[in-house]
């Protein structure tokens, strides 16, 4: 055999040898990833900057005069509904009540008085009154009588009502004393103390200032054109704008009202949100800035397909659909994304399956198992 013939079995021999490795690469039989390509709602939104504010907050004010003997709390204390807040001098105050509660024991005994009063007067007419047909029977004994028994039942009158001002009295003296304690109103941070021991305060006077950091609502500015979706009870999300790793975290809030008034500098209107943060526990404060995702638009419903299975190859983006066991290659067109997926324009159609994991290396018509 000359050399040129045993060259060409050669060569025949080695083309033989690759067909039959690619048609065995061909055959052979990858696992695969895949996901549906379906059908979503398409929910356009915008960022809109809002802040955490407080539904419960302000001044908590003296509701008697008096001067101060003690201050209970520091600016960044924590109280708690009823906890005790400063306290004035109350001597002045325990003796009134006393005094008050004496000058109703005395009102008590000048009812106790005026009772046996009027009641022998009213049985002494009684008697006269059996006389009637008896020789001893005096009409104007009867009648002064009367006169008598009228004048009891007044001072008895006039003794409950004596009664009645001296228990009002205690009762206003006894909350003077217990507003000698001024107390929290509400749990809350101090963010502020406007007097110390020895003041003198008066009626309204501020002690401190109080929020509420549990009790938190979201103001936004939200822009004109945008306020028709936010129907009372729309369901929006939200972010907390920190540096911390929360900031990654989505929560979700609903419309609680849209202010009827616009800002006609900034084309706004203000909207409150309602949502449940005690999650967070402290590390929300008021005037903490959030970033809503406001809708906009009308709802569509696109066809999406996930991130994964999506490869870039020769500046086109393109994906492996499997039909039978056999994947095949498709070119597609990308939308905008939602969250881990793709919108996509065209190339796919919902219900085809994907593949997600082990698309790197994958080959038209290869045959795959998921």
């Amino acid at each position: 055999m000359t050399y040129l013939n045993k060259t060409l079995v050669f060569s025949i021999f080695t083309i033989s040898s690759l067909l039959l490795s690619v048609h065995a690469i061909a055959q052979q039989v990858t696992r695969v990833g895949v996901d549906q390509v379906r059908v979503e709602v398409l929910k356009q939104t915008l960022p809109v900057i809002g802040r955490l504010i407080t539904t419960r907050g302000g001044v908590i004010a003296a509701r008697i005069s008096g001067p101060i003997a003690e201050m209970k709390v520091k600016v960044g204390d924590h109280v708690e509904e009823g906890d005790v807040i400063a306290l004035l001098l109350d001597n002045s105050l325990k003796w009134r009540h006393q005094l008050a509660k004496a000058e109703t024991n005395q009102a008590k005994a000048a009812i106790s008085r005026a009772k046996s009063l009027y009641d022998l007067r009213l049985q002494e007419l009684k008697r006269l009154k059996q006389l009637k047909k008896s020789a001893a029977f005096s009409q104007a004994r009867l009648e002064d009588k009367s006169l008598e028994v009228a004048r009891a039942r007044s001072a008895l009158a006039e003794s409950q009502a004596s009664l009645n001002r001296s228990l009002a009295n205690q009762k206003l003296t006894g909350i003077n004393l217990f507003n000698a304690k001024i107390t929290a109103p509400f749990p809350g941070v101090v963010t502020k103390r406007y007097a110390d021991v020895g003041a003198y305060v008066t009626l309204g006077s501020p002690i401190i200032n109080l929020i509420d950091n549990q009790s938190l609502e979201i103001e936004a500015k939200v822009p004109a054109r945008s306020v028709s979706g936010l129907k009372p009870g729309t369901k929006i999300s939200f972010k907390l704008e920190t540096k911390s790793d929360q900031s990654q975290r989505t929560f979700s809030a609903n419309v609680r009202a849209v202010v009827p008034d616009e800002n006609p500098l900034t084309r706004t209107r203000t909207v409150r949100f309602t949502t449940n943060l005690s999650s967070e526990g402290s590390s929300l404060v008021a005037n903490q800035s959030v970033v809503l995702e406001i809708p906009v638009g009308v709802l569509d419903n696109v066809v999406t397909i996930h991130k994964d299975a999506v490869i870039n190859r020769k500046g086109k983006n393109v994906v492996f659909l499997v039909k039978d066991g056999t994947a095949s290659i498709r070119t597609i067109k990308l939308g905008e994304s939602i969250d881990t997926r793709f919108v996509v324009l065209s190339g796919v159609q919902p219900g085809d399956l994907a593949v997600v994991r082990g698309n790197e290396r994958l080959r038209p018509e290869q045959k795959v198992k998921h």
